[in-house]
Order: structure tokens, then sequence, then C-alpha cells
């Protein structure tokens, strides 16, 4: 078996989610787990940073508008929290933008809604290669 990335790092947040969720149940707003999570992120040390702006660049220039995710661990982990019916591709496709745009490696995507607590590790997808097309040449194929 391979080494998973962050291991020990994912086993401890995820141990502190199953904690608030058994503790909360799952028909909460998804503040309410952040507001449980921060207390027990305090009580067991971890480092964190809640509600952590990233800014997005276009062209050099830092713009107005950012994305914000729920929690940033151990300085390396992109922490986010639903209370959804289930996880869906476009929320893991989301939390790759959100990966991308904090220049993180691995986020951990979190259903607090679900009657047992679903999580699903995301690892920061690579920019595919684009291939370059000749517009000007209406018989080369992408």
């Amino acid at each position: 078996m391979s080494d998973l990335l962050y291991r020990d790092e994912i086993y401890q947040i995820v141990t502190l989610c199953m904690e608030v969720h058994r503790e909360l149940g799952h028909d909460q707003d998804a503040v309410i787990y952040q507001d449980a999570l921060e207390l027990e992120f305090r009580r067991f040390k971890l480092p964190y940073v809640r509600d952590p702006k990233h800014g997005v660049e276009y062209k050099g220039a830092l713009l107005p508008h950012h994305y914000q995710s729920d929690f940033i661990l151990f300085d390396k982990i992109l922490f986010v929290g639903k209370a959804c019916e289930r996880l869906t591709e476009p929320q893991i496709k989301r939390v790759q933008d959100f990966l991308a745009i904090a220049r993180l490696p691995l986020a951990l995507l979190v259903n607090f809604g679900e009657e047992s607590l679903a999580w699903k590790r995301v690892i920061r997808a690579e920019p595919s290669k684009i291939e370059s097309v000749d517009f000007r040449n209406p018989s080369q194929s992408a």
C-alpha cells in the first residue's frame, strides 16, 4: 500500500469530525459544525486558520473578489465542510479549484449532512496540457 499524502494529519481531522458528527447528528447547518470543529481543533492543539481568503490573480493583478474556504489545517490541508444530502461531483470540482487558487496539494471535503459522516480526500489536479491550435488553418483539429 502506498503512503497517503498527510495520512496522519487527515486521520486526526477525520477523527475530530466523527466526534462532532456523533455529538451534533446530521441535521445542523454547516456553520454549526464549523464552530464545533474549531473548538475541537483548539482543544487538541491542531494548527488551523478559519475562513481563510484565497486571492485570485489575473495578469499579475490581484482581483478584488476572492474565494473563501472553511479552514486550512497544518498550513497545508484545505478543509471544506458541507451539510447536504450527499457529496456531488460539482462540489469536488469546486474544491479542486480552491486547491489551485490556494496552491495547496490536498483538501478534505467532509459532509456532516448524511446519516454517517462522509468524507473525501481531494488531490490538486495538475494543469492539463493545452495543445495549440492554428485557427488560421481550418483543417487542423483540436
